[in-house]
């Protein structure tokens, strides 16, 4: 199986650290983040596809150091249009009909991934208990996935969306429109699919996203180890 990592993002809410380094080479004990989503992939990926563009060179020469896949590529993302784009960058690039598609700048667990990587369609959901903060899932009554919507008006405890996917090729079969914030979302790929199919919510034991100074930080003293077994 391919899978997909985004790392071309500015990684802004994390300045002044990400002015001369990518935010997913930031290091959390001593690895950089996207070494440690590398290390989280599950077994059935064997190649990596990596969008990068801000800093992209420095990404593209940690992926040459790295031990984790001897078959990796980057796919430039020549102007940042959003996350749904830089998926469909790499739509020539895949080679089967089931990728898995994920954040290079959060930090994951092996288990997780690989219970998301099973399924035909699927999104990996963490509970928040401030639902405004984050895209949250709705299920239909079987469960499934009914759509997502960003930082809705709710409280109390509800599953965000921590970006990470299982999709089919024909996902791309999809035509992306301009979100409100003038960018081709990833998530709306995600929407409209499971209006097609069943789009399986899968609920993760772990998830750290890295987009503050301060969860950085925190980061650094994590008990992370467990997730990469």
């Amino acid at each position: 199986m391919d899978a997909i990592i985004l790392a071309a993002g500015l990684g802004t809410r994390l300045r002044p650290h990400t002015l001369q380094t990518p935010k997913p080479l930031l290091p959390v004990q001593g690895r950089p983040i996207l070494d440690w989503t590398l290390g989280a992939l599950p077994k059935s990926v064997d190649r990596v596809l990596v969008v990068i563009h801000y800093l992209g060179e420095q990404v593209e020469a940690y992926l040459r150091q790295q031990r984790h896949f001897d078959q990796w590529q980057v796919v430039r993302q020549e102007t940042p249009r959003g996350t749904g784009d830089a998926l469909l960058a790499c739509r020539e690039h895949l080679r089967a009909e089931q990728f898995l598609a994920l954040n290079g700048d959060d930090l994951f667990g092996v288990a997780d991934l690989e219970k998301l990587a099973s399924c035909p369609a699927g999104v990996l959901c963490h509970p928040v208990e401030e639902p405004r903060r984050f895209g949250i899932a709705f299920r239909k009554p079987d469960g499934t996935l009914d759509r997502l919507i960003e930082k809705p008006d709710l409280d109390g405890r509800q599953l965000a969306n921590t970006g990470a996917y299982v999709f089919p090729r024909r996902v791309f079969d999809i035509p992306l429109t301009l979100s409100p914030r003038g960018e081709y979302e990833v998530t709306q790929y995600v929407s409209e699919l499971a209006k097609q199919q069943a789009v399986q919510v899968v609920e993760a034991s772990f998830w750290l996203p890295i987009g503050t100074v301060e969860v950085w930080e925190a980061a650094q003293t994590m008990d992370l180890q467990a997730l990469q077994k």
